[in-house]
């Protein structure tokens, strides 16, 4: 069984991680969305709510589950059983940081595998910090994201305007 870990802060979750996700719930048997603890990144949402707005944006897919967590990447994917962590890259200049990664996840657990996926072209160029840096400005998000996402984008702006 192959289950592969997708991490992130995921802050917010966009259509473009929904996709990557998609894509490799056809390809695998078991996708786990691994929502990053991060302080150190000031993420916007708490890990409870980007957790919960990561489950509603997938509640589709039947072959995904979220969790947080707050170790070493390496550590949790062997505590998980998996074998492949999910990375996704939108232009080439991800690809560098991402390298260093993999290469490091490799040293600290060998077993695991890396790969890399593009999202579909029409999200190539979403982000998170985009979309939040829209919200932040009243825009509409609504394209880029879940609509459970969106809704907590604009309760969050408007609550702390």
């Amino acid at each position: 069984m192959n289950t592969v870990i997708y991490p992130g802060t995921f802050d917010p979750i966009t259509k473009g991680h929904t996709d990557l996700v998609e894509r490799a719930a056809r390809l695998f048997d078991h996708i786990i969305i691994a929502v990053a603890k991060s302080p150190q990144k000031k993420p916007l949402f708490d890990q409870e709510t980007r957790v919960k707005l990561a489950e509603e944006s997938v509640a589709h897919i039947k072959n995904v589950t979220v969790c947080g967590f707050d170790n070493l990447l390496a550590e949790f994917v062997i505590q998980q059983k998996g074998n492949i962590i999910l990375r996704g890259l939108r232009a080439v200049s991800d690809f560098e940081y991402e390298f260093q990664l993999a290469n490091m996840n490799r040293i600290l657990a060998p077993q695991v595998e890396s790969l890399f996926l593009t999202p579909a072209e029409q999200y190539s160029y979403i982000s998170s910090t985009l979309v939040r840096e829209i919200a932040s400005l009243g825009g509409d998000v609504s394209k880029f994201v879940h609509p459970s996402v969106a809704t907590a984008l604009t309760d969050y702006f408007n609550s702390n305007s």
